[in-house]
């Protein structure tokens, strides 16, 4: 939708999915997705993956990257030993530590490793795929952006319980990429699960890609292929994490626009997440009545829409431009979702 602006999931009510807002003429017109996994035959077929961005802008979300500062006199030590010498890069000075003063450096605590902030919501991530949707009870693993950029790792299928102990510091076999390129890893799940029902897929990444336009085009040829019937349908979401996330270019894909009514892309910011149902947010059928009656009513009391045949997953309606917030009556409770 022109305009569209999709709420953080910090603002969203925990009863909801997703909520995205748009002008439209002197009001403001709100669709939201009621938090939920997928239902009925919705729910079969899944085949699911996640990839792990392995790039080098990455080395620091696996807690692959030293902090700290050496005293200048230790400094002194080291660059009278022959641990430190002084290197030119880009026209500029810098002192490197050798081998020996980067191990002596982490030994008296100087300097240390950060924490791995991937590690934990991945476990998270591919254990809840694995446990309540994947039909084989298994969700696929690999690292990509790993070499040139271009690389894709396997680490191969796991389960829910095997996610408690998976070790995720990074690629094993192959090194962090010098560039980040998503086309082949979602070229690696679309070829390897090419049969499967449904496939939801969740890159997490800090969202710096070097292949944006061509993962545009193969998005829209792939949402061509699944409107003319062609192929079954994809979900993919990306998830940023990392104290840098560019969320700009995630944000392209979760609004492109690929001239069919399938929707490949969603984006979500770990750290903001409430419940991993928010992966679900675009997946609901619209069709599927959640309550038998309901009611939605703008900040000034007004009635906004009313269900008296049942409310489906997917809402859209309208209220006046200025409203603060909206009203969902259902089952006797009102939920409050803020709009700014």
């Amino acid at each position: 939708m022109a305009d569209s602006r999709q709420l953080p999931s910090s603002m969203v009510a925990a009863e909801f999915g997703e909520v995205n807002v748009r002008p439209a003429g002197g009001a403001v017109e709100v669709t939201f997705t009621v938090a939920m996994e997928p239902q009925g035959v919705d729910a079969e077929g899944w085949q699911t993956g996640v990839a792990l961005d392995a790039s080098a802008s990455m080395r620091k979300a696996y807690g692959r990257q030293l902090t700290g500062t050496i005293p200048v006199a230790v400094q002194a030590e080291y660059r009278a030993r022959g641990w430190m010498a002084e290197r030119v890069e880009d026209g500029k000075s810098t002192l490197k530590l050798k081998a020996a003063g980067h191990d002596d450096a982490v030994r008296r605590g100087y300097l240390r490793f950060g924490e791995n902030v991937v590690e934990p919501r991945a476990r998270e991530f591919i254990s809840y795929l694995a446990g309540n949707l994947d039909a084989d009870g298994g969700t696929t693993v690999v690292y990509w952006a790993c070499d040139d950029g271009r690389g894709v790792e396997v680490l191969g299928d796991f389960t829910a319980d095997q996610c408690r102990t998976l070790a995720l510091g990074g690629p094993a076999a192959a090194r962090f990429g010098t560039g980040t390129y998503l086309l082949p890893a979602l070229d690696y799940f679309l070829t390897r699960f090419a049969d499967a029902a449904r496939g939801m897929y969740l890159f997490v990444t800090d969202g710096r890609l070097d292949d944006l336009d061509a993962v545009k085009r193969a998005t829209t040829q792939l949402a061509k292929r699944i409107a003319a019937g062609q192929r079954n349908p994809v979900k993919c979401v990306l998830i940023g994490v990392g104290e840098a996330i560019d969320e700009g270019q995630m944000e392209e894909l979760d609004d492109l626009d690929t001239g069919t009514d399938v929707d490949i892309w969603d984006h979500k910011i770990a750290a903001e997440m409430r419940a991993l149902t928010e992966i679900f947010a675009e997946v609901v059928d619209e069709n599927q009545i959640v309550a038998p009656r309901a009611a939605l009513y703008d900040s000034a009391g007004r009635l906004a829409r009313e269900f008296t045949d049942g409310m489906p997953a997917k809402v859209t309606f309208r209220v006046p431009a200025g409203s603060d917030w909206f009203e969902l009556e259902i089952e006797g409770q009102r939920v409050r979702q803020r709009l700014r």
